[in-house]
């Protein structure tokens, strides 16, 4: 769920009590971390930019980048929006079906951000194929958002969190999410990533579908 960020403040309920001046000077320095982060990866290549620069460039000190992100792949992934997605998934109706409310809320976190995040996005998912760092330090913070979810999930059917049936269900999923992200970017972009992981929900509803459409016109070889 990490090809998004930090518009998230702006789908805040108005009757939820807003971030005090603290949290809020937090929220704005890791937002210029970020920034910086991007705008040097796309002028200089991702080796290539230190933490060094990128405190510069956020006007930060070295200290105060890792006092937000332990390392240069964590501000790549990092964003606010998993707490959101555990509230949304929460809020949903309860008959509402299982699939009807992950499409709904993972539709919404899509649509957060505006043309800009999209390219934001976009680097992201690239350097997560490019990259081998980031890719490992992905696959290692997915575990982190599959006990958010496994939470949600667990409140929603009246089951243990820690049970294998919801960590599996939850996993699975945040894998599907991560393999359409790598689909994404290895594919040039050229799709709708909204679509994209509503295919990827349909798989995890119904399963691996009949035949190979990827493969329809696709001449046979001869034996």
């Amino acid at each position: 769920m990490r090809t998004m960020a930090a518009s998230a403040q702006s789908s805040t309920p108005a009757a939820e009590p807003q971030p005090g001046l603290r949290e809020r000077k937090k929220i704005k320095t890791r937002i210029a971390i970020r920034e910086a982060t991007y705008r040097l990866i796309e002028a200089q290549g991702y080796d290539a930019t230190t933490v060094e620069q990128i405190a510069e460039a956020a006007e930060v000190s070295p200290s105060t980048v890792f006092r937000y992100f332990p390392t240069k792949e964590d501000i790549v992934l990092t964003d606010e929006y998993d707490p959101l997605l555990e509230q949304e998934l929460r809020e949903r109706p309860a008959d509402e079906p299982w699939f009807d409310s992950l499409r709904h809320v993972l539709r919404k976190a899509i649509g957060l951000g505006g043309s800009e995040e999209t390219e934001v996005s976009r680097l992201r998912t690239r350097l997560m194929v490019e990259v081998p760092a980031v890719r490992s330090r992905m696959m290692e913070s997915a575990s982190v958002t599959g006990r958010l979810l496994s939470r949600a999930i667990a409140e929603r059917a009246g089951r243990d969190p820690d049970s294998l049936e919801v960590r599996v269900f939850a996993m699975s999923l945040i894998g599907g999410l991560m393999e359409t992200s790598l689909y994404w970017a290895e594919t040039g972009h050229r799709e709708d990533f909204a679509d994209l992981v509503d295919r990827t929900v349909s798989v995890l509803e119904h399963g691996l579908p009949p035949g190979n459409p990827e493969a329809a016109g696709a001449p046979r070889m001869s034996s």
